[in-house]
């Protein structure tokens, strides 16, 4: 596997600690780490974590902005600034800061979401809205894209 794709519920133990499933593990210690990148996601209300191909994405976006100008700056700061580097014990746990854990409400269960180059780390209840409204806007555009090459083909005379 080459991506973090799945959904994996997890419960923290006794000492605030989660266990990061071992596929997702397996993609990290490809990248010769030990630990794993996480921040604050900038528009939800969850936390984005991954290695390597997750820097090279903040990387590249921060990258996008000239030196010194304001939006990089801030970027960086918002990016940079607020990651984590979670150190991977053996048994494959992570121990989320406090500062992560009230960004996403985090109590005792979260749930670790792939997202092909890195991964979200929700609370429970905030992935379920999260994936309802996501479902209901991608069968929307579903649908659109349907009409869409429908409307082509009546266009093209491909009844």
């Amino acid at each position: 596997m080459d991506r973090f794709v799945s959904t994996y519920a997890m419960r923290l133990d006794a000492k605030g600690r989660i266990s990061i499933p071992a596929a997702f593990r397996a993609l990290i210690g490809r990248d010769g780490l030990e630990q794993l990148y996480c921040h604050p996601s900038l528009d939800r209300p969850a936390l984005d974590a991954g290695g390597q191909a997750l820097m090279a994405g903040i990387d590249a976006l921060v990258g996008r902005f000239p030196p010194y100008s304001e939006a990089r700056e801030e970027l960086a700061s918002a990016l940079y600034g607020s990651i984590e580097a979670l150190k991977i014990d053996p048994e494959g746990r992570v121990m989320l800061t406090e500062s992560l854990k009230a960004h996403a409400a985090i109590a005792t269960e979260a749930v670790l979401v792939g997202q092909g180059t890195s991964f979200r780390i929700w609370e429970p209840g905030a992935f379920r809205a999260h994936l309802a409204e996501a479902t209901a806007k991608v069968r929307a555009l579903k649908q659109e894209l349907g009409n869409q090459g429908a409307a082509r083909e009546f266009r093209d005379g491909r009844e």
